[in-house]
């Protein structure tokens, strides 16, 4: 441990964590299993809720096992049933391929906390206000005057932070259009249901999560929602016009004071490596909700990085650059095509002509749906890594 007489303290590891997320959580238990020094930053406090679609496949289930984490233990729902529709009430179904389970993040990222905490792992809450790279290790400075060093850096501060403007991100300078919205409710939904209901400008994901609460989500073009005093009004004038979203909310009781947002929402491309940090997550790259998988892709885009970041230490990696090459190259393989097709489909959703007859298609062809989910959702992620030379 060093001291600097300039800041409260100097610190070094051997990994810090930026963003106390899913993906954060997630990469600081691996690392832990491996015997790597990691400490995570976070600006929040636990538990907290967080605008997200709040269902993960199933792919994640053997890594997380792996980890040593028992989901079962906080009761997420079972789905196995996925249903599409549009604005005029067109609507297809189709089973999961692999099916996948409800879970709240108020409730799955406490309960990740709680796991580092008791194998020792240290969340220290904070804001990171710059990380810099010299010397082949990164410097890392707090709101509070913290300074740490490390020699890795896994960026994990979500969707978009003020770390990006600092980092001069290509993607922040571009103004993004949309809006999400979340809350839980209470009312009547199926159990194994997640379903995504177009309306103009947006689509809304719902599905169960823990203690039969319903979450909805949705995400709304900007300029649409802008011409709508409030939320409510908004979705009485405007979700409400697919006839099914309308028994949905007109059927349910919302458990939350008031629906949580987050604005500038971006699906712009983002670099899987930006100053030699490495981003995982949404920090790394947000897919469209409609695919419904981004907190599966950021469970295992912790993983790819934590497993090259073990291999490194080994010596089974011997160059930064290799690192940084190979975790682009691994990010790609596993979800550069998952965003495309969920750009794709985003833009046709956003046509009603275009979104009512591909709907009307997959209800006659829901085989169809099915080949369109398995393109969006990954394999059962592996185990074990890969075997790295040079």
């Amino acid at each position: 441990m060093l001291f600097n007489a300039e800041v409260n303290m100097s610190v070094d590891f051997t990994v810090v964590v930026v963003g106390g997320g899913l993906a954060g959580l997630t990469s600081a238990l691996h690392l832990n299993k491996l015997g790597i020094g990691v400490t995570v930053i976070e600006k929040g406090a636990y538990p907290q809720h967080k605008v997200c679609g709040e269902y993960i496949s199933n792919e994640v289930l053997p890594y997380l096992k792996w980890l040593d984490l028992d989901i079962s233990t906080l009761h997420p729902t079972s789905i196995n049933k996925f249903q599409i529709s549009t604005t005029k009430g067109r609507i297809a179904t189709c089973s999961l391929p692999q099916g996948g389970f409800g879970i709240s993040r108020f409730a799955l990222d406490h309960f990740l906390y709680q796991q580092l905490s008791s194998r020792g792992v240290s969340v220290m809450k904070d804001t990171v206000e710059e990380i810099t790279f010299g010397e082949d290790q990164f410097t890392i400075a707090t709101l509070s005057g913290k300074k740490l060093i490390a020699r890795h850096v896994l960026g994990a501060f979500g969707k978009r932070a003020n770390l990006d403007l600092k980092m001069e991100r290509a993607f922040i300078k571009q103004k993004a259009p949309f809006l999400a919205v979340k809350a839980h409710y209470h009312g009547s939904f199926e159990s194994d249901l997640v379903a995504l209901h177009n309306f103009d400008g947006g689509y809304c994901g719902v599905s169960k999560v823990e203690n039969n609460l319903i979450n909805i989500c949705y995400l709304a073009n900007y300029n649409s929602f802008k011409k709508h005093k409030n939320i409510d009004a908004y979705q009485e004038h405007v979700l409400k016009k697919n006839p099914h979203l309308k028994q949905i909310l007109d059927k349910s009781t919302i458990v939350f004071e008031e629906p949580i947002t987050i604005s500038q929402v971006s699906f712009s491309d983002k670099r899987s490596v930006e100053n030699h940090v490495l981003m995982i997550g949404d920090t790394a790259g947000l897919i469209h909700p409609l695919c419904g998988n981004g907190m599966a892709m950021a469970i295992h885009s912790a993983k790819i990085a934590s497993e090259l970041i073990g291999a490194f230490t080994k010596g089974e990696i011997k160059a930064r650059r290799r690192l940084e090459n190979l975790y682009s190259q691994k990010w790609n393989k596993a979800f550069g095509f998952r965003i495309k097709v969920g750009r794709l489909i985003s833009g046709i959703l956003s046509n009603p002509i275009a979104a009512n007859f591909l709907l009307s298609g997959l209800a006659h062809f829901p085989f169809l749906l099915k080949q369109i989910i398995k393109k969006t959702h990954g394999k059962p992620i592996p185990i074990y890594g890969d075997k790295y030379e040079g």
